[in-house]
């Protein structure tokens, strides 16, 4: 028979899976008697762990959820990965410090073959330069925000726009739907409703106010899910596709080998030794033909119409840049599809369409040109990272 300590450990792993264990069963598994059973969990009770018994022909046990966290036991595989998640937690983000010290903790109860191989494991959190303004986050407001959404309960809360150091006059009041994270920043998905449109807001500029609102049914968001929903906005549509709003066709002068590394979400089709196809799409027809631009090739333009006009409205811009005259060039094509602005100026998504992997740096050098018709949301409310 197992020592008293060791039973009562195998005992608790047991308790610990998400099901009711009859007393049978238990006594079955440790190989002792049921009044041994009763006697363990009498044991792990007067240790604060909340095990309650569940009625019914056969009886049972269930460990429930309490009041205070008490001591858990992992098996092997499940130390490892929770001191290598807590260790990439600890690199940075809202629960750095907390996770830094559970990892400690943690790591001075290992045993000392699992020390070892937490201790070969060294994650470097290497953040880009356009994260180095990323406000911190702090944890209390994401649980707060956490609890609204979970109960459907109306927000109230203080927004800072991006161009302002002091929140707006009027508070918003909103329906949570969800918190995400993009581009090392949180966001909260709500439905605003004085502007009767979904928004995301950035979790850094929100100051809640109290008491929460009343209780809502939830609606269902466009695109169906989080993850199409968010992506769509930030590409600058309405949410309903992660498709772009503008998507266009050229040959590069260049091997397909050689652009595919840096193409991100593109298609590539090799036509020869030094020629391919380019298939790819951004948030302006301007910030589509400054993309290819990026190659440093020779392009032919397949389409469509709206691409071209935007690659004569580059050659402008830089042609008047180079002669330093004075002239005015003529304004691009017609803009892509605006992400639901409405009437105030905001912007549906309130984000940065522009902010997607793969055309950061045309967003900066579409604003950089002074693109008048490209329709990339105004960064003055609650706008996603700048690119």
């Amino acid at each position: 028979m197992q020592k008293t300590s060791s039973r009562l450990l195998a005992l608790l792993s047991l308790l610990q899976t998400p099901r009711d264990w009859s007393g049978e069963d238990l006594a079955r598994r440790l190989d002792v008697t049921s009044r041994t059973v009763r006697r363990d969990i009498d044991r792990l009770r007067d240790l604060d762990y909340p095990i309650t018994t569940v009625r019914g022909p056969a009886g049972g046990y269930r460990l429930e959820a309490g009041t205070r966290l008490p001591p858990l036991l992992f098996d092997e595989g499940q130390a490892v990965a929770l001191a290598t998640a807590l260790q990439t937690a600890a690199t940075g983000g809202p629960v750095a410090e907390d996770a830094a010290r559970a990892l400690t903790t943690l790591r001075q109860v290992m045993p000392a073959h699992l020390r070892h191989r937490v201790d070969l494991l060294r994650v470097t959190a290497v953040r880009p330069p356009a994260a180095g303004d990323t406000a911190g986050v702090d944890p209390r407001l994401l649980v707060e925000l956490s609890r609204a959404i979970h109960g459907h309960l109306e927000l109230r809360f203080d927004h800072t726009p991006a161009a302002s150091a002091t929140p707006a006059e009027a508070p918003r009041r909103v329906e949570p739907h969800h918190l995400v994270t993009w581009r090392h920043r949180w966001y909260l998905v709500a439905y605003d409703l004085d502007r009767e449109d979904w928004r995301t807001f950035r979790v850094d500029r929100i100051r809640p106010r109290t008491p929460t609102g009343p209780r809502f049914t939830p609606r269902p968001l466009p695109g169906g899910d989080v993850s199409t929903f968010v992506t769509g906005r930030f590409r600058g549509n309405d949410g309903t596709t992660t498709a772009w709003p503008c998507r266009g066709e050229a040959v590069l002068h260049l091997p397909a080998a050689e652009v595919a590394p840096y193409a991100q979400d593109a298609v590539v089709e090799e036509l020869g030794p030094d020629r391919c196809r380019i298939t790819l799409g951004s948030w302006s027809w301007t910030a589509l033909a400054a993309t290819l631009g990026h190659f440093d090739a020779d392009v032919d333009v397949i389409g469509p119409p709206p691409l071209v006009a935007a690659f004569r409205t580059l050659a402008a811009r830089y042609a008047r840049a180079a002669a330093d005259d004075g002239t005015e060039a003529e304004t691009g094509p017609g803009p892509g599809p605006t992400a639901g602005t409405d009437a105030d100026g905001d912007p549906g998504s309130e984000a940065e369409a522009g902010t997607k992997a793969g055309l950061d740096a045309n967003a900066g050098l579409d604003a950089a040109l002074g693109a008048k018709a490209t329709t990339r949301p105004s960064s003055d409310t609650e706008a996603a990272p700048p690119p």
